[in-house]
């Protein structure tokens, strides 16, 4: 090797060296830089006729483990699902009170129940009456109450989204711009290190509040999916739009029908103008997103449901009275008359009868005046198993007869209206069907109704009868407008004086036997919205027997959602540690390359200098 050559060798393993320094310098300085990730430079011998070997600075790359970085960011967007999950749950729990404490919906309850009792034993006493109404009040409240906090909370999660679609479509942007300089090649290798650490906080952003999928394209590009294989991102980026409602109300629910849904959807707009409604599409499986979503539409729906239906039963166990069919023939064909002159509207009339084939129907006639309402969906009833028929009762007893027949002539059941308000149903003859039974169920709406059902809680001003109408059931919402009947907190003696031709005697338990009754023996059905029960077995029981399954239900899925919290932390945890590892700075380590570069520096060093010295003697010579 010439001199010159020599001279060349050391002069390139200064500047690698140098360069090597610099990284090194760099990886300290960001040690504590978020999402910085670790530079190393890769060296190429370089061999030349005239200046023989040397090595040149081939590439500055970041240290990572991408299969690693995929994996984290997976298990981050189920992390911050499973986070969100919990804490939604966690204030969920406090609606219904602090387990053991007298605040607790089923504590509550128990007083009013208490109450009652009280007074059933001592009718006559206006304190007892008293404290009946001020435990139906207190009761009235904390459903009121509940309402309103479960409707913040869905309030809260409708924010929520808001927020994170914000973030998204800022995390996606950044993303689309970094793609666009890295494909221009204009940055240098430090630089574009530098790039991909911002585009990689980015998208760590974005997997926190979607679930995405990376693909590795050229030139460093990444293109960005949504799990489910959107494309979100490349060197353009999709537009994410939310309408945020604000104050949410009972009856606003999202549907995938625009036109009847009453909360905003998630839509994509692509570069190309195409949208996509994300929600509709189930674009969204985990991350915040998902979760906001989840308990907006999902779990805090269930959950008002839950105390509507509360609401719903025990006014109409108080309040509705069922009055069986009287049997009646017409020939060779059998039946029940029913008179219907008291039905309001909701309230309804049950058939129950045998096919030729021996099998048992059930049939709920429910009465509706808002036409647009009609047809009526089996579920509009408590039991989803009827069949469900409902019926303008605005034309009369025989427009009722006449929409019946049209709608169930082909079962073989017959109606007619032989006098006033009475229904009479009647099989088509021997060897048809049976008509097993016929009953109508009617709400007593005066306070002396000559029995002891009562309207005792009423919605608003009126009483409670479930009505259906083209904006929906009565019952929804009802726990945040039930109240305690005004006439009754005015003249608590009504609690006991149901009658007043011939009135009702001072000491007389009837009614307050009666409401006892009702609350703790009545077995009652619920609907399957509730997440009691399912739709062929729905749940069955007495009020407080169902209060105990919600709540239970409501505290064992806290307590799931609070252990996939901790085990997705876990999981989370382990997988940052893992990554860290590997694309983290150690100081350590930097200085022990530090060390190393500074002995080969001082070695090109040397080298530089004895070959000086021997140009300069043989430049004397």
């Amino acid at each position: 090797m010439g001199l010159t050559q020599a001279l060349a060798t050391s002069l390139s393993g200064l500047t690698a060296t140098q360069a090597n320094i610099a990284i090194v310098a760099g990886n300290v300085a960001n040690a504590q830089t978020p999402g910085y990730v670790a530079q190393t430079a890769t060296q190429v011998a370089v061999t030349s006729g005239d200046s023989g070997e040397s090595v040149r600075i081939a590439s500055i790359n970041r240290v990572l483990d991408q299969y690693v970085q995929q994996q984290l960011r997976t298990e981050s967007s189920g992390g911050a699902y499973a986070d969100l999950n919990a804490k939604f749950y966690q204030q969920l729990q406090q609606v219904y009170g602090q387990p053991g404490s007298n605040t607790t919906l089923d504590a509550t309850f128990n007083s009013f129940t208490s109450a009652v009792q009280a007074l059933s034993t001592s009718p006559s006493s206006f304190s007892a009456q008293s404290q009946t109404i001020s435990a139906a009040e207190t009761l009235a409240q904390q459903l009121n109450s509940a309402t309103s906090s479960i409707q913040s909370l869905r309030s809260e999660a409708d924010q929520g989204i808001a927020n994170d679609v914000q973030q998204a479509n800022n995390s996606l942007q950044l993303i689309a711009n970094i793609n666009q300089q890295l494909a221009s090649g204009s940055s240098n290798d430090s630089t574009s290190a530098s790039l991909e650490d911002q585009r990689d906080q980015a998208i760590n952003q974005l997997a926190k509040v979607m679930d995405i999928r990376i693909v590795q394209g050229n030139h460093n590009q990444v293109t960005v999916f949504t799990g489910s294989g959107t494309q979100l991102a490349g060197t353009q980026a999709s537009q994410l739009s939310f309408n945020s409602t604000g104050t949410i109300t009972t009856a606003q629910q999202w549907s995938a029908d625009p036109s009847k849904s009453g909360l905003g959807t998630i839509t994509l707009t692509s570069p190309s103008g195409g949208t996509t409604d994300l929600v509709a599409t189930g674009g969204f499986r985990s991350g915040e997103i998902a979760g906001y979503l989840g308990m907006r539409d999902g779990v805090l729906v269930t959950a008002q449901s839950q105390i509507d239906a509360l609401a719903s039963q025990m006014s109409s166990a108080l309040s509705d009275t069922t009055t069986a069919g009287t049997a009646v023939t017409s020939g060779s064909q059998s039946g029940f008359n029913a008179d219907i002159g008291s039905l309001s509207a909701g309230n309804t009339i049950q058939i129950t009868y045998t096919d030729g084939s021996n099998v048992q129907h059930n049939i709920s006639i429910v009465r509706v005046d808002d036409p647009l309402a009609l047809p009526l969906s089996n579920s509009a009833t408590s039991n989803p198993n009827d069949t469900v028929i409902g019926v303008n009762f605005s034309g009369g007893p025989a427009s009722v007869v006449t929409q019946l027949n049209s709608a169930l002539g082909s079962t073989g059941l017959q109606f007619s209206n032989p006098s006033g308000t009475m229904l009479q149903v009647l099989d088509s003859g021997p060897g048809t069907i049976t008509v097993n039974a016929v009953s109508t169920t009617t709400t007593a709406t005066s306070l002396t109704g000559g029995s002891g059902a009562l309207p005792l809680f009423t919605d608003g001003a009126t009483a409670f009868t479930g009505a259906i109408t083209a904006a929906g059931s009565e019952g929804t919402g009802y726990a945040g407008r039930i109240t305690v009947n005004n006439a009754l907190v005015a003249d608590p003696t009504k609690l006991v004086t149901y009658q007043t031709s011939p009135q009702t005697a001072v000491g007389d338990a009837t009614r307050p036997n009666f409401i006892y009754n009702q609350l703790n023996n009545a077995s009652l059905v619920y609907s399957p919205a509730t997440g009691i029960g399912s739709v062929t077995s729905p749940y069955q029981g007495t009020l407080s027997a169902y209060m105990s399954q919600v709540i239970s239900t409501q505290s064992l899925a806290a307590n799931a959602a609070t252990n996939l919290q901790s085990g997705q932390d876990i999981v989370v945890n382990a997988l940052q540690a893992r990554f860290n590892s590997t694309s983290a700075v150690s100081i350590d380590t930097e200085m022990a390359n530090l060390l190393s570069l500074q002995n080969n520096y001082g070695a090109n060093a040397r080298v530089m200098s004895t070959v000086k010295a021997m140009l300069d003697t043989l430049m004397q010579m």
